[in-house]
């Protein structure tokens, strides 16, 4: 005798209604998502139909669009280092040691990422400029004097950028099993072994992709720097300056410079689009 009770799946699937729902637009939602999409492409569409692309080269050639690249390239990759020797033990601290406080050092870290950048250059001006907190003794005791200079850039640029990298290696501290470091601390090894020897290998996939965000937000810092470091060819003029300053005077090599910083950041979010992009 055959049964005739219908299986769960089956019955699931054969339920009235369900496939007129998914098979409906919700053209409440489509419309407005369209128009957000076209919101959000469109500018960069326009950047690329503008773009003078029969001289493009050329322009890249010109000494002062090759003197800003040099500089934001080098400027940029110096703030992330910095950022990667006080960023990863910094994550660390908040990630595997319990203190007072430690909600709120946790959102301090992450104002950056929410403050006016020009705000951030204003600070920074009050902590280190000649008549800052810091910068006064600095300047009296050793004489040097941090704002409108290539290092004012790559303290903007990492004052700015670091919370990218605290956030991405905490999270990586927190996913990783701590079992594997108990085990080697168990077998006699120091904490600087177990760090060093077992919690970077594990989350070194996490100190990458924090790394490379900080390296694209750093690349394209505009107010902090501007305010704290100024404008200065060759010492302290970047790409996003450039741009600023070429838009008033010619707007085409503005276009080329902003098509390289487009080209980088589609770079970097095609090589963390399993990180950060896609959904699990």
């Amino acid at each position: 005798m055959t049964s005739t009770t219908p299986s769960p799946a089956r019955g699931f699937a054969d339920r009235p209604g369900r496939g007129a729902v998914t098979g409906r637009l919700p053209w409440a939602l489509v419309v407005p998502g369209v128009l957000g999409l076209a919101f959000l492409v469109l500018p960069f569409a326009g950047l690329l139909i503008r773009a003078p692309w029969s001289t493009l080269f050329q322009r890249l050639a010109e000494p002062q669009v090759l003197e800003a690249l040099r500089l934001s390239l080098v400027t940029a990759t110096v703030a992330t280092l910095v950022c990667l020797l006080l960023g990863v033990p910094l994550a660390w601290l908040l990630a595997r040691v319990s203190f007072p406080g430690r909600r709120l050092v946790r959102a301090l870290i992450t104002v950056p990422l929410v403050l006016p950048p020009v705000v951030g250059g204003v600070a920074l001006l009050l902590v280190l400029g000649r008549r800052g907190l810091v910068g006064q003794w600095l300047d009296a005791t050793f004489g040097i004097s941090l704002p409108f200079t290539t290092a004012g850039v790559v303290l903007a640029e990492a004052f700015v950028a670091m919370p990218f990298l605290v956030i991405s290696v905490e999270g990586a501290l927190r996913a990783t099993d701590q079992r594997f470091e108990e085990a080697a601390a168990t077998l006699g090894a120091s904490r600087w072994t177990v760090f060093r020897r077992v919690t970077l290998p594990l989350i070194a996939p996490g100190i990458v992709a924090g790394a490379v965000l900080c390296w694209a937000r750093a690349l394209g810092e505009f107010g902090a720097t501007i305010t704290f470091a100024g404008n200065f060819p060759g010492s302290t003029r970047t790409m996003p300056l450039a741009v600023y300053l070429a838009l008033e005077t010619e707007p085409e090599a503005a276009i080329v410079l902003s098509l390289v910083l487009l080209a980088v950041s589609l770079v970097i979010l095609a090589g963390l689009r399993d990180r950060w992009v896609t959904s699990p």
